[in-house]
């Protein structure tokens, strides 16, 4: 076992796309699609509304969130696309086996597993360079040293790691095939909400839209910090940053506990990003300025209802044809949400639905605590440790 440097086995690859929404691909990565802690991106989103410059990458590159790098993100994609200058992109040099006596085929294998170490995120956030957005550079991540061992043994790493990854999203897809059965149940129950008639109400008689923030909170109260990034697209998200009220009391999106958070920017909207408030610092967060907030009114709705109405295809369609704004900056606008029209949801069945939602809820802990010893087995398949 010897010590390499990151730059010993791979080069940062910067080319520039112009036009991305006519660049012959049909995928692009953006910083919402990294899931942290995860060695593979396999989500992403169409190019077609995309105007700001973007990077070409290519099947088996690694990509690195440089950005708040706090969030562990990193992983292989398995297919071509583009993403946006957040992002550093990693390939694999031609020639390891000349350079490190390891074949290029398994250092691809092996890589992302390397930069998912507890030990390069400590580098990492060490090296990083800012304040509130902490990012890492080209430079400081080739410097990186590590531990590379022998290729019998990279190879018996990497298959039981890639096997366990294996295992591992197996369980994900039985958590989604929960999300759909819910999804189903509240057209089951509800019906079409959309469905044009007299009974129809504004839903800013439902909920409240956007509150205020209420005056003399304490500005050393810790809250929840909320950025986009960290709400997936199926409403999950892992703990939130803790900040003191005042540096977050300005220029952010006041929301509270069972709040729902509804993405209003494209691509974000139209990509399902939303979720349901849980286990706020003090019960309060301030997030990105690009969500509405839905707020359950007591006695009318409650939050399962209201997440699930804007987690339905007809209403993110809908939305988006009402978008404001150009390209890569459309929008929701706030009167969107204000003048939108639905049924009532009788609050028995809104209480029936919730506890439905929550058996699901349970259902998935205990898938997710599987995912949890999963990713344990995972991590202790790689025994790396940083030279000093």
């Amino acid at each position: 076992m010897r010590t390499i440097k990151l730059r010993d086995i791979a080069s940062p690859i910067s080319i520039n796309i112009s036009n991305p929404s006519d660049c012959g691909y049909d995928k692009f990565v953006g910083l919402e699609h990294y899931d942290s802690g995860e060695f593979v991106i396999s989500r992403y989103s169409g190019v077609k509304l995309l105007t700001s410059a973007a990077k070409e990458f290519k099947k088996n590159d690694i990509l690195i969130a440089r950005r708040n790098v706090y969030l562990k993100r990193a992983g292989i994609v398995k297919f071509d696309g583009i993403t946006s200058g957040d992002s550093i992109i990693l390939r694999v040099n031609e020639h390891t086996v000349d350079t490190v006596g390891v074949p290029r085929e398994i250092i691809e294998d092996y890589l992302p597993l390397v930069l998912n170490t507890e030990d390069f995120w400590l580098y990492a956030n060490k090296h990083a360079d800012g304040m509130n957005s902490k990012r890492i550079s080209k430079d400081t991540l080739l410097d990186y040293e590590f531990m590379l061992p022998s290729e019998i043994e990279i190879k018996t790493i990497s298959e039981k790691a890639w096997a366990a990854y294996r295992l591992k999203e197996a369980y994900k897809r039985l958590l989604v095939a929960t999300d759909e059965m819910v999804k189903s149940q509240f057209i089951e129950m509800f019906g079409n909400p959309f469905e044009n008639n007299s009974e129809m109400v504004p839903l800013s008689s439902l909920c409240s839209i956007n509150p205020s923030k209420p005056k003399g909170l304490d500005d050393s109260l810790f809250v929840s910090f909320i950025p986009m990034d960290r709400i997936s697209e199926d409403g999950e998200y892992s703990e939130f940053e803790t900040k003191q009220l005042r540096d977050v009391k300005k220029g952010f999106t006041y929301c509270v506990e069972n709040d729902v958070l509804f993405a209003k920017i494209t691509p974000c909207m139209e990509n399902g990003k939303g979720a349901i408030l849980k286990g706020l610092s003090n019960g309060i967060g301030f997030g990105s300025t690009e969500f509405h907030v839905l707020r359950p009114i007591h006695g009318i709705t409650n939050s399962e209802w209201l997440y699930f109405l804007t987690k339905l295809r007809g209403f993110r369609l809908d939305a988006a044809k009402n978008m404001t704004g150009t390209g890569g900056q459309k929008r929701v606008p706030f009167s969107y949400l204000l003048n939108f029209k639905v049924m009532r949801p009788p609050l028995e069945a809104q209480k029936e639905f919730a506890a439905i939602v929550s058996q699901a809820d349970k259902s998935k802990y205990y898938v997710q605590n599987k995912l949890n010893i999963i990713c344990h087995i995972l991590t202790n398949q790689i025994q790396l440790r940083r030279c000093s």
